[in-house]
């Protein structure tokens, strides 16, 4: 069940648990449609299969004034173990059914009730199971609940899912209809099932990346923006989701509520014709107004609060009112509404509310559009500039959305092609494959302008980057470059730097070839330096590492100046794994001659991080990421190059949850290389912090999606996790094996940028497993590469590895060598792994005295980072040279998943789940959720504990480390 995981969790655990335990209860509360009804039924079928007796009983709105109707339902298969239930009780329960003449008494009843389950309970392990109990009759509901309240000594769960008909948070109703399962009738109060008291879990809407989740589950087919009009519409509710999922293919495109099924239709059209016209009129108004809360303009236009016309709305059950504020009780009644309304009166209410609009540019150019029968220059012209407003808020599928629309009422087939183009641009950033090949497509029947044609392929390239197809999508690119470098340089600088973005991710030496053959014909601008960069970071890219500070320092005078609201272009996405292309390989293109924004922070970040630049690379990240919050929120992740960032910069629970962030992303199940890339870099992290068999999973995973022929970075990042998980085991053999996969079989580099930091794992573990010659071969090999373009980083990895395969009179002077470069302290794993190892070395020797500061470093630094194996390893080192230490333990806080550790920090630091929420784009109850299964994990019973436990786990996983500013 997409998006409930911890909604299952719970009940399984509830139902399994019943062998031994008294009777608990749980009531299941939300609004209809949240997914009451399927939680129930998982329950059961878990129930079952641990053996457990399972009865069920559904409350029935028609057979709420039948007494005892529901008791009957649920007691029926076990109602010959009456005559073992004594005479009284025998008679109450028989005569409440009306099988004997006996007058009903009810607290006799409820404790024959009461005795028969428990006799049942007595062979198996009993789970009850009521659905829609607020339409239970009074008469069952009060036996029911007697009993729920004294089953504490009998192996009995009792399940309960009531329907939320009660005022939401702030005042506002829930989004459900009135009736049960609409039923067409008006809602009425809940049945008397009085479980005040008892441990209540309840479903809200589900998250918006669930949401997209399920929706890929079950409509699969569904792209674009009828796609985005089915996740807005449904808001979180997975019975609208698959409604209007299910009807959306059969919408016209435009604006407005998402037709629904015949029968919902039907329905809520009958009563819809009940009402006086004028609710009729406010009614469709208010469906037409396309928003949950009305603003006041279009509440001007309602009859006054004190009008009677809405006691027969309120009567009717189809919304809810609070004084002048009113909303459908669920999405789907809203759908139904408009849709049963005669066209032409909806044309009009359309034109009502965009008069009424005039001060809210964005909704009234959708209610022009909705109007328009025929191209409309004027009114394609208003969505454009809503689609400009909405890139600047970080909107970009409202924005492919508006341009969409625009391209449809401009009357200029070229400028039409224009407008589609845009639209792809845009949409590749939702991640949404499908559709920027689909807008991309439009756009080329629109137009033979090969400016148009190009840019759209471009687009189509960008995402392409983030599956399988690298070599055909790099042909793609760079035929693009050089079909228009003379006639359009900038789009074919713009193709170009893509296709380097390509180059990084294959590893593949013809398309560096490729590119060196390009980029001379091309404009000498920072794109092309940036594509350099990134095609070459040791060759001719080394060079542009000096000016990186000041094009950075001046991209961030511009974002604080204000202009991150900057469209992005080819130059502003880019780099390993992302879903939304800034991960592309994003570069200082075009609008780095003239613009600033996120996009262009992105870039310069990329380009900082390739050339080994860390430290500057997450400041610069970090800048971006707050441009991107300021303006709406992230996109998809910010990508495998961030994540990588901050697990070379220590920050592991910042890496892991970028990582978890990215391989939930809605275009998970098409972005291969973007999911591989997220499970690849997470396996890094948790094999250096000792789970192995973690992972290797995650690893397994990465490597099987993609072809390690065109996923090269991905193959080697794969291959250097489960390199380190097999060390952290100490299998050195096996940690040599895998490092074939990261170094060919002559010695190169499978990769030429991934590789190279796994050269000390590859010199440890030759020496361990006696392989020496062919190490000093492969190590000397890269040496020889790096001795002009190498970071200073990579050189001290050299001397490192050097220092692992040398006899002891070279040893020592190569592991001076190594520390002695101050930018490696800006690698803190990386500089405490050569601390323990010169360490270990110099306690070999018995310079006891001399290891010991060295190893009391390195063993702080991982404790601090959470590397188990190597903090064990350190302690060890320390006991030998005569110092006693603590256990080395990262702590409970570094088992919890990425998601869970941020949500402790935050309300460590004294935030509210709702505060926690709208940081995290979580859901308050979420969050609640969260923290209730986390305080087992950590050991505390109180919220204001978890501060201590922050701070007993080391510094905030989003601090810099030591040396590294």
């Amino acid at each position: 069940m997409v998006g409930r995981d911890s909604e299952l969790d719970r009940l399984a655990a509830l139902v399994a648990g019943a062998a031994g335990e008294g009777g608990r209860v749980l009531l299941l509360s939300g609004a209809a449609g949240m997914g009451k009804s399927t939680l129930l039924e998982y329950a059961a079928r878990r129930a079952g299969e641990a053996g457990r007796r399972v009865l069920r009983a559904s409350g029935r709105e028609s057979e709420r004034d039948l007494a005892f109707a529901a008791l009957h339902q649920l007691l029926r298969p076990v109602l010959d173990e009456t005559p073992h239930l004594p005479d009284r009780q025998r008679r109450a329960l028989l005569g409440a059914f009306g099988f004997v003449s006996d007058a009903p008494d009810p607290l006799l009843t409820g404790v024959a009730v009461l005795t028969l389950l428990s006799q049942v309970a007595e062979r198996a392990p009993l789970v009850i199971v009521l659905d829609d109990a607020q339409w239970i009759d009074p008469a069952s509901a009060d036996v029911l609940a007697f009993a729920a309240r004294r089953l504490a000594d009998d192996p009995i769960t009792l399940l309960a899912a009531l329907r939320d008909l009660t005022p939401g948070p702030g005042g506002s109703p829930p989004l459900t209809p009135a009736p049960a399962d609409a039923s067409g009738h008006p809602a009425r109060t809940p049945g008397p099932l009085d479980m005040a008291g008892f441990p209540t879990l309840t479903l809200g809407p589900l998250d918006a990346a669930a949401s997209r989740r399920l929706l890929d589950l079950r409509a699969p087919g569904l792209t674009g923006r009828i796609r985005e009009r089915v996740l807005d519409q449904a808001a979180g509710n997975p019975l609208a989701l698959l409604e209007l999922a299910a009807h959306a293919p059969l919408a016209p495109d435009g604006h407005g509520p998402l037709p629904v099924g015949e029968r919902l239709a039907a329905i809520y059209a009958a009563r819809l014709a009940e009402l006086p016209e004028a609710a009729r009129q406010a009614l469709v108004l208010l469906a037409a107004a396309d928003a949950e809360d009305p603003p006041d303009a279009v509440l001007a236009l309602l009859p006054d609060a004190d009008d009677k016309i809405w006691l027969a709305v309120e009567e009717s059950g189809l919304v809810h009112r609070a004084g002048r504020h009113l909303r459908f009780r669920h999405p789907l009644v809203r759908s139904a509404i408009y849709h049963a309304t005669p066209f032409d009166t909806r044309l009009e209410a359309h034109r009502t509310l965009a008069g009424a609009l005039r001060d809210e540019p964005d909704r009234r150019a959708w209610h022009l559009a909705a109007t328009a029968l025929h191209p409309d220059a004027e009114v394609s012209a208003a969505l454009e500039r809503t689609a400009a407003r909405a890139r600047r808020r970080g909107g970009y599928a409202a924005a492919a959305k508006a341009l969409a629309r625009a391209a449809e009422l401009r009357p200029d087939r070229d400028e039409s092609a224009r407008l589609l183009t845009d639209a792809a641009g845009s949409a590749v950033l939702t991640g949404d494959l499908p559709w920027v090949e689909e807008l991309a497509g439009q756009a080329r029947t629109r137009t033979d302008d090969p400016a148009l044609l190009a840019t759209a392929a471009l687009h189509v390239g960008r995402l392409s980057a983030l599956t399988r197809r690298h070599a055909a999508t790099f042909d793609e690119l760079a035929g693009i470059a050089g079909d228009l470098a003379r006639t359009h340089p900038h789009i074919a600088l713009d193709a170009l730097a893509a296709a380097a973005v390509l180059r990084f991710y294959s590893g593949e030496e013809s398309q560096r070839q490729e590119i060196d053959r390009l980029l001379p014909r091309l404009p000498a601008t920072p794109l092309r330096e940036w594509a350099r960069i990134v095609s070459d970071p040791f060759g001719t890219g080394r060079a542009a590492a000096p000016r990186l500070p000041a094009l950075i320092a001046a991209a961030g005078r511009r974002r604080g100046a204000g202009d991150h609201g900057e469209a992005p272009g080819a130059d502003d996405r880019a780099v390993t794994g992302d879903s939304r292309g800034t991960d592309n390989g994003a570069g200082a293109g075009n609008r780095a001659d003239t613009g600033g924004g996120p996009e262009r922070l992105t870039a310069l970040a990329v380009a900082a991080w390739v050339l080994d630049e860390t430290p500057l690379a997450v400041r610069t990240f970090d800048a971006a990421v707050r441009s991107w919050r300021s303006a709406g929120p992230l996109p998809d992740g910010l990508g495998g190059v961030v994540a990588l960032a901050c697990f070379e910069y220590g920050r592991w629970d910042q890496a892991r949850a970028l990582c978890a962030e990215l391989g939930a992303l809605p275009a998970a199940a098409r972005l291969h290389h973007a999911v591989a890339c997220a499970h690849a870099i997470e396996a890094m992290v948790v094999a250096a912090q000792g789970d192995p068999a973690t992972a290797r999973a995650l690893a397994d995973e990465a490597l099987r999606l993609v072809d390690p022929l065109e996923s090269r970075s991905v193959a080697v990042y794969a291959h250097r996790a489960l390199t380190t998980a097999a060390i952290a085991e100490g299998d050195y053999e096996d940690a040599w094996e895998h490092l074939r996969g990261v170094f060919g079989p002559a010695g190169d580099p499978v990769h030429y940028h991934a590789s190279y930091p796994a050269l000390p794992d590859l010199a440890e573990s030759a020496a361990r497993t006696g392989r020496h010659t062919e190490a000093i071969e492969i190590v000397e090999r890269a040496a020889r590469v790096l001795a002009q373009g190498g970071s200073p980083r990579l050189r001290g990895l050299v001397h490192r590895s050097r220092a692992l395969l040398a006899g002891p009179d070279r040893a020592e002077e190569e592991f001076l060598a190594a520390l002695a470069v101050p930018e490696l302290e800006r690698w803190p794993f990386e500089h405490a792994q050569a601390l323990l190892e010169y360490a270990e070395w110099l306690r070999r020797r018995r310079r006891i005295a001399e290891a010991r500061p060295f190893l009391t470093s390195a063993y702080d630094t991982f404790r601090r980072l959470g590397a188990r194996p190597w903090s064990e390893r350190a302690q060890a080192e320390l006991r030998a040279a005569g110092l006693d230490v603590d256990p080395a333990d990262p702590g409970a806080l570094a088992r919890l998943s990425p998601q869970q550790q941020q949500i402790v920090r935050l309300a460590a630091r004294g935030l509210t789940n709702r505060e926690i929420g709208e940081r995290l784009f979580l859901s308050p109850r979420t969050v609640g959720s969260h923290l209730y299964r986390t305080f087992p994990k950590l050991g505390v019973t109180a919220r204001s504990q978890l501060r201590d436990v922050v701070e007993a786990a080391g510094a905030d996983g989003g601090a810099a480390p030591a040396g590294g500013r």
